[in-house]
């Protein structure tokens, strides 16, 4: 059975850790994010973006998906299937679905319209026991069509949103989507602290890919207890992939069966999953 996000963030919250949220693009993703997750004894957020999940065929493929591999696999460890910079009919769409977790991500339209859609968001999710992560300041690159430059969310902004009832808040703190440029300035803690503060819950950090570990690492002993991973993941799958191809691999025998030909970049999710789960620090917290 899966599980809403809500209780596995309190518990990192708590414990000076974070659970790491793995967007998923296809089968092959979300069976290594699950095993990953089974190996290392720690609950994990599969996320789908809007973009990805109409690729995979629909909300419900993806949210049947990841509960029917789920309970085929065995996995003992808690699961949450998440939307990831959900819009409001998206929102909508995930929590009938079946969804167990979304994000409204209304960080682009002026304060009070962000406030009234997510107030609706959360009414309407936790009515079915489904965790909610609104935003507020956008999260610099780009997703799914929506652009920021990676400003740093006000204060103020992130109290009226988190008094809502929302479970858990990304804020911008200077974090960017996708690969970071050389003259990145890093994250910008005085503004994580003082957010922190504030709200007192779990803040996500998106645009995991890329940061360095030590500042992951202050960001988490500073109330961050989910951090989002996508691009890390394609980097490595398409590394494999690459690899396999150039190797002449696909014209030896049955090479070129998807079974094998997936395998090796398959295998690298299941890796770097797993090595995040390290660095994150909730190895061994579903125990």
């Amino acid at each position: 059975m899966l599980v809403n996000a809500k209780e596995m963030l309190d518990k990192a919250y708590e414990n000076g850790y974070a659970i790491g949220h793995f967007n998923t693009n296809n089968l092959e993703w979300t069976k290594a994010i699950l095993n990953a997750a089974e190996e290392k004894k720690t609950a994990v957020i599969i996320a789908g973006s809007e973009g990805a999940i109409k690729y995979m065929g629909g909300f419900r493929v993806v949210a049947d998906l990841v509960k029917a591999m789920h309970d085929e696999m065995g996995i003992t460890v808690p699961v949450a299937i998440h939307l990831d910079h959900g819009s409001y009919e998206g929102a909508k769409k995930a929590i009938e679905a079946g969804f167990t977790s979304v994000m409204f991500d209304g960080s682009h339209f002026p304060l009070e319209e962000n406030l009234e859609k997510t107030k609706e968001i959360v009414e309407l999710a936790h009515s079915k026991g489904i965790s909610v992560e609104a935003e507020v300041g956008g999260i610099g690159g780009e997703e799914d069509g929506v652009t920021s430059a990676g400003e740093l969310a006000d204060v103020e902004e992130c109290k009226k949103l988190a008094s809502l009832g929302i479970d858990f808040l990304a804020a911008g703190i200077g974090n960017i989507h996708g690969v970071y440029p050389a003259d990145w300035q890093g994250l910008n803690f005085e503004r994580l602290q003082e957010i922190s503060d504030a709200v007192k819950m779990p803040i996500v950090l998106h645009g995991g890919t890329g940061i360095p570990d030590d500042q992951i690492k202050k960001a988490i002993s500073l109330g961050v207890s989910k951090i989002n991973v996508n691009t890390e993941c394609q980097l490595v799958f398409a590394e494999a992939t690459r690899k396999y191809i150039e190797a002449g691999k696909d014209q030896q025998g049955k090479g070129f069966d998807p079974r094998k030909l997936l395998a090796d970049g398959t295998q690298a999710i299941v890796d770097k999953v797993e090595e995040k789960i390290e660095m994150f620090g909730s190895t061994n917290s579903a125990k």
